[in-house]
């Protein structure tokens, strides 16, 4: 499966962004899909996931109550819409796909990765 993430941007503090991940070449029902991202000169960190049929979820803490992940398996597409963005929210934003049965934190459970796209929040 191919993925591509889109819908990044800059933004104010405070402000919002809707990240999208479209997939093509198989249904992205097939897999647990997880947002990751890596600001500049730190490791890339799990900032949600949610299962194949979307009835489980997980956040990291800091994103937790303003960020939330949705798919929408009829369009092959996952979300992350995020509200109340703050500067350290800054980094390149990647989604990625699991065909593990459960959802992981762990980036090594995620199969494929999609090119990243830039979010940036100033304050």
């Amino acid at each position: 499966v191919q993925l591509q993430a889109s819908g990044g941007g800059s933004v104010q503090a405070r402000g919002s962004l809707r990240l999208s991940c479209a997939a093509s070449g198989r249904t992205v029902s097939s897999y647990a899909m997880a947002w990751f991202r890596q600001a500049p000169g730190k490791e890339r960190e799990f900032v949600s996931v949610i299962s194949r049929y979307g009835g489980t979820t997980d956040y990291r803490d800091s994103v937790k109550g303003r960020f939330t992940i949705s798919r929408d398996n009829a369009k092959n597409t996952v979300y992350l819409q995020m509200n109340s963005l703050l500067p350290e929210d800054t980094a390149v934003y990647y989604c990625a796909g699991s065909s593990a049965s459960i959802i992981y934190r762990n980036p090594q459970y995620y199969d494929y990765w999609g090119q990243g796209t830039q979010v940036t929040v100033s304050s």
